[in-house]
């Protein structure tokens, strides 16, 4: 997406060998020499340097454009959206009609949620470089913040077009497929989120055959948890289904989902370490499951629970919740950040101060499911009565499942915290942001993945207020008459 990497146009210059030019006689450097070794550095994401190289650029030539342009890129991806807004702003200003920068203004006034002008920057860049796939995957992007979808695949199937393996093309596409619940087009689509480059990323070079969903009767298939600990969950009720169709089956995860995992029906082998896997005639990608199984809205696998926790370790939190938490108040699990490398982290995740509204909704007891502990919110857990820190002791998944068991209600962003939930048959509130993922579908509160799931979505990007005020009213009210329930048990 343009909003994270530096504009082409700046490549650097190369030796012979491709790689980046050495730094002429000091005195003797052009800006424009310079700024090539700023866009090396940038790409090879030493960005202290790069943007060190831009500093010594704009102290002798502050206005120089396109130094404050590629300083504003760098301060994105440094983590500061709002610095690379102003930074482009006045390059842009100072010498209009670059559509690169147009382009990346545009993704970084959608990630700081100036809609209006990212939409304005996006067209922008268009109408300067109308052939450009990736500013058109881009804009479609910001059409769908917008809720205009039928633009947004108008910009894709112009942006495929033009460049038909665009795999962010296509996987864009895949999403905005499935959250209309277009499945057939959108599995197919969802195949191409493995040449990203985060994608490609995932698994080493492979030497068994891909599976297409053959029965392999005498051989074994390994299936790899190839994307992050919520998606892992959502797609490990296809397990035992594939199982059904080979001899043998190894499944390939992180170490932290051993405990839920490792004994489900039809796993002859967990492995999280590559070294360990074994030989086997195919393997295949949990997340490519849906797509093989030709699932529909009304065929995704229903079987809930479909992962459960160790009862030893269900009671030990249970004594332990039972030996620090007041009697007769319902336990409610809070989590509210989600993995910080996550591309749409920013979007989803909250500090703990954001949820202090349902902290006197009623009588109720806060249990933290959060793990990293952000130190900034450290302060804030007083705040909800009965709730400390328990990071330290949720070592895995298993044992955040049987803390999760002895809890009433689990609140949560739109994190592994919630996928866990549902899968567990937990009933779970998930903050959803806007543009939701798509695996929560579109204008509904309910989930055909977890029927104990309730939705709270935002009205537009990065606006909490309003779902929460609802959040807070829904636990009021749940509050309200648990001890009615309690008494009627």
């Amino acid at each position: 997406m343009s909003g994270t990497n530096p504009p082409q146009q700046q490549a650097g210059t190369r030796d012979a060998a491709g790689q980046p030019a050495a730094r002429t006689a000091p005195g003797t450097e052009t800006p424009e020499q310079a700024l090539a070794r700023a866009q090396a550095a940038a790409q090879g994401k030493r960005l202290h340097e790069a943007a060190g190289i831009c500093s010594d650029v704009l102290a002798t030539s502050p206005d120089h454009p396109a130094a404050l342009a590629l300083q504003g890129i760098i301060a994105a991806m440094a983590g500061d959206p709002e610095r690379g807004v102003v930074l482009l702003r006045r390059a842009i200003q100072l010498r209009p009609g670059n559509a690169t920068w147009y382009a990346h203004l545009s993704s970084l006034c959608r990630s700081t949620y100036r809609l209006e002008e990212a939409l304005a920057m996006g067209q922008e860049s268009i109408r300067l470089d109308a052939n450009n796939p990736e500013h058109l995957v881009n804009l479609s992007l910001i059409f769908v913040d917008v809720d205009d979808r039928d633009r947004a695949m108008a910009c894709l199937l112009r942006a495929l077009g033009l460049k038909h393996d665009h795999a962010d093309g296509h996987l864009a596409m895949a999403q905005n497929l499935l959250a209309t619940g277009d499945f057939d087009p959108g599995w197919m689509e969802y195949e191409w989120r493995n040449l990203t480059e985060a994608g490609k990323a995932t698994m080493p070079a492979m030497t068994s055959a891909p599976w297409n969903g053959m029965r392999i009767p005498t051989g074994r298939l390994l299936l790899i948890g190839d994307q992050g600990y919520g998606d892992t969950i959502q797609f490990a009720r296809y397990i035992q289904m594939a199982a059904e169709r080979c001899q043998e089956l190894i499944l390939g995860c992180s170490a932290e989902m051993a405990p839920l995992l490792a004994n489900l029906p039809g796993v002859s082998q967990y492995c999280h370490r590559w070294t360990d896997v074994p030989g086997h005639a195919a393997h295949c990608r949990l997340s490519s499951l849906p797509y093989l199984f030709r699932t529909q809205m009304d065929t995704i696998p229903s079987k809930i629970p479909y992962l459960k926790a160790d009862p030893a370790r269900i009671a030990h939190w249970g004594e332990r919740l039972g030996a620090t938490l007041p009697p007769g108040v319902k336990r409610i699990g809070l989590a509210w950040t989600g993995r910080p490398t996550h591309p749409n982290d920013r979007r989803r995740s909250v500090p703990l101060s954001q949820l202090l509204p349902l902290a006197d909704a009623g009588p109720a007891a806060f249990v933290s499911l959060q793990k990293p502990m952000p130190a900034r919110d450290l302060d804030t857990i007083e705040r909800f009565p009965g709730m400390t820190d328990l990071s330290a002791d949720l070592t895995d998944f298993g044992e955040t499942a049987a803390l999760m068991e002895n809890l009433d209600l689990v609140v949560t962003v739109d994190t592994s915290m919630g996928h866990l939930a549902g899968a567990l048959n937990k009933p779970a509130w998930i903050l959803i942001p806007k543009a939701a993922d798509w695996r929560w579908l579109l204008n509904r509160d309910d989930s055909p993945w977890y029927p104990s799931v309730r939705l709270f979505r935002q009205p537009k990007p990065g606006e909490w207020a309003e779902p929460l005020a609802r959040m807070r009213a829904a636990l009021a009210a749940e509050l309200a008459r648990f001890p009615a329930d309690t008494a009627a048990g």
